[in-house]
């Protein structure tokens, strides 16, 4: 896993819009807890039966050795984290009210990984390499991130990306579609394949990003997923969840595709896969809580309705 490794502070809540001119609102709850794609990802893997390194930045101060902490109770490799002294761990606060929230990120040290920084050796051994929140590091990894896409793939490593939203909202220049047209996979959800492929609707955009290159999983949120295998597309609904929090249900959907494929499933059984995961991990607040493991996985994967769209 390559990308965005910060603490989450999540608020929670049915009603968690500040108020400003100095009023005080109580809400339901505040957590500290993982945060960032990459790192959510990364933990989720792991409960799939996955062994995962995560290359990343953080500062050298307590929400860097918190989050450090936190990835290796869970089984992450933390080794190729780097540790920067210049710069403070990325922060993130989560406005959660359930079906939707709104985010707030500092990426401090985040925005310092570049592609000197991934291990070549790492990727001589990787059979998976996936890359998370492309906007996040930009400036500083995209410039290289063809050449450690190329470099997976000659060693035989599948390569995906979720680029996240990009928060200057200009979606994509030249080094992002050079990683594209590395890149095996792309796990978009909705908003951000709309607007990575400038597309009207959703159909016309899985047609543009699978003319870019990688084919596109679209993440619908609780309508599940779309794709495309040749000319047709499909759908796959997930089973009904009452959410108490979406926050990373993307990124778990991730590694449930990942393990799926990894698992040896076809595309459509690693997708389901994919659903059940994002799917349970709704049902705790945070990002990692309630990823479930792989028995559970596959048991609410069998739930998952796959059908042509």
């Amino acid at each position: 896993m390559i990308g965005d490794c910060n603490p989450d502070v999540l608020v929670l809540g049915d009603d968690v819009t500040p108020a400003f001119g100095q009023q005080e609102k109580l809400v339901d709850g505040i957590l500290l807890v993982i945060g960032g794609s990459g790192a959510i990802t990364a933990v989720a893997a792991p409960r799939l039966g996955l062994r995962v390194a995560l290359v990343a930045a953080v500062g050298d101060d307590p929400a860097g050795e918190f989050m450090l902490g936190q990835l290796a109770g869970e089984g992450v490799d933390t080794g190729p984290v780097l540790v920067r002294r210049d710069a403070p761990t990325g922060m993130t606060v989560a406005l959660s009210a359930g079906r939707d929230r709104a985010i707030l990120t500092a990426a401090g040290a985040v925005a310092t990984l570049t592609a000197r920084d991934v291990p070549a050796a790492l990727l001589l051994r990787a059979r998976h390499v996936h890359v998370s929140s492309c906007f996040l590091v930009e400036r500083s990894l995209g410039p290289g991130l063809a050449a450690v896409l190329d470099a997976a793939r000659a060693n035989g490593a599948r390569t995906s990306l979720d680029t996240n939203w990009d928060p200057a909202e200009r979606w994509g220049e030249g080094s992002l579609r050079d990683a594209l047209r590395r890149t095996d996979l792309l796990l978009p959800n909705e908003a951000e394949a709309l607007r990575l492929s400038g597309a009207a609707t959703l159909a016309e955009a899985v047609a543009v990003l699978t003319a870019a290159g990688p084919g596109p999983v679209v993440k619908l949120g609780a309508r599940g997923a779309l794709w495309a295998e040749g000319p047709r597309r499909y759908r796959a609904a997930p089973p009904p969840v009452t959410p108490a929090d979406t926050t990373g249900a993307g990124d778990c959907f991730n590694a449930g595709v990942i393990a799926g494929l990894l698992d040896g499933l076809d595309l459509p059984g690693a997708v389901a896969l994919g659903c059940a995961v994002g799917a349970a991990s709704t049902l705790a607040p945070g990002g990692t809580a309630g990823c479930p493991d792989l028995p559970a996985a596959r048991a609410l994967a069998r739930r998952v309705t796959i059908q042509p769209a």
